[in-house]
């Protein structure tokens, strides 16, 4: 019984994007006790089999909203298993050591200087655009990669090698994603999930993987955003750092928004409450990494208004938009521009066109100060949404002039 009532816990709680954690308080709700008699490593031993829930099973079932019998039962059919990161790495391995290593010996001063350099462009990203980054993005990753396979080194130094190449593919990929290179982009994606996974960083390859699959929901693959997005949360697992678990389900929400379908919406706004949830979590010594500096309770808020606007629920976009915009940086000229041009779909949805056409001139104002395509893209989407109101003078104006 134990391994059958394992598995099914398990399944029902990767269901509803529940942490192991989470699980553990909502079966002592159930059970209405306080304190802990029930945490996340015994919900762990539950269900790898090594214990079983017995007096727990009541409380168990109801917390998953099922009978205790289905908790207990084989299930015979059960949700097809998702593909796995594996078959998203590139062909061949690029990253393979050449047989006769031309390069000098390398240690962590080596990495360290990396780690320096991916860092830079990160903090370069967040007031520059894509268009002003990618050439220094794409020959840093080319050295990175270069650096790898040339230079002798010892496994740990490899290894951490492996990791910077990582993180450095993660914002070099978002950096050509921002420039309209979306090939380009998808290319170096793949060669970071091959390198986190080398280096066993199950954090950073279910990075890389949710930021693919985030474009990948913005150009018109929503399916394949859709089911990539699922496999970065599945294939990190429930124990993955606070922050990162946070990412995943703001990158699953985006991509149900984009798919549609029946329940969309409604699979979005959970994935966003989990989010939110997963944020506040205790991270239980698990340290998220340097990389998710910028994941915090803002960016849910911004993706949560951005998810409205999309499911055309103005009511609830504008004050989310107006809340986020409010304690913005106005130096992230690109970020303000983007943001702006998800409130001028919301007043438009709301029928205010007067405000939206006001808005619309600050995004075009900040968008050609920024050479983003995915800004440009957000103006093509405003002027189309704004047609609807060429009867209304200030919107006019608006359209003659640009």
């Amino acid at each position: 019984m134990g391994s059958c009532v394992g598995a099914n816990i398990r399944h029902l709680r990767e269901q509803r994007g529940w942490s192991q954690s989470r699980l553990a308080r909502e079966v002592c709700q159930a059970a209405r006790v306080s304190g802990e008699p029930v945490g996340r490593q015994e919900v762990s031993r539950w269900e790898t089999g090594k214990r079983t829930p017995r007096e727990w099973l009541p409380f168990l079932a109801t917390a998953l909203g099922v009978t205790v019998d289905a908790l207990v039962t084989a299930q015979k059919t059960v949700d097809p298993p998702l593909p796995t990161l594996t078959e998203f790495l590139p062909e061949g391995d690029p990253l393979s050591p050449l047989e006769c290593r031309t390069g000098r010996r390398v240690g962590m001063g080596t990495v360290s200087e990396l780690q320096q350099r991916v860092h830079g462009l990160r903090l370069a990203d967040d007031v520059l655009a894509g268009g002003d980054l990618i050439r220094p993005a794409l020959r840093d990753v080319r050295r990175a990669v270069k650096l790898y396979r040339e230079s002798s080194h010892t496994s740990e130094v490899g290894q951490q090698l492996l990791s910077q190449i990582g993180e450095l593919a993660q914002i070099a990929g978002w950096i050509a994603s921002d420039a309209g290179q979306h090939e380009e982009a998808e290319r170096i994606y793949r060669l970071g999930i091959s390198a986190a996974r080398q280096a066993e960083d199950h954090t950073l390859a279910g990075n890389l993987a949710g930021s693919l699959a985030y474009q990948m929901s913005n150009t018109g693959r929503e399916a394949e955003g859709l089911t990539l997005a699922q496999i970065a949360l599945h294939d990190a697992g429930s124990e993955a750092p606070p922050k990162a678990r946070a990412l995943y389900l703001d990158r699953v929400a985006w991509a149900y928004t984009k798919a549609g379908g029946a329940t969309g919406g409604q699979q979005a706004m959970r994935a966003l409450g989990e989010a939110g949830q997963a944020l506040s979590e205790d991270s239980e010594g698990i340290e998220s990494p340097a990389y998710l500096y910028w994941v915090d309770a803002g960016e849910l808020k911004v993706m949560e208004s951005r998810v409205y606007t999309e499911l055309h629920r103005p009511l609830r976009a504008v004050p989310l938009l107006r809340e986020v915009l409010g304690g913005y940086d106005a130096t992230h000229a690109r970020e303000m521009a983007l943001y702006l041009s998800w409130l001028v779909v919301a007043l438009a949805d709301a029928n205010e066109p007067e405000e939206a056409a006001a808005v619309a001139e600050r995004v075009i104002s900040l968008g050609s100060e920024t050479s983003s395509e995915r800004v440009a893209e957000r103006m093509r989407v405003i002027f189309d949404r704004l047609q609807d109101y060429t009867g209304v003078p200030e919107v006019a104006a608006l359209l003659a002039e640009h």
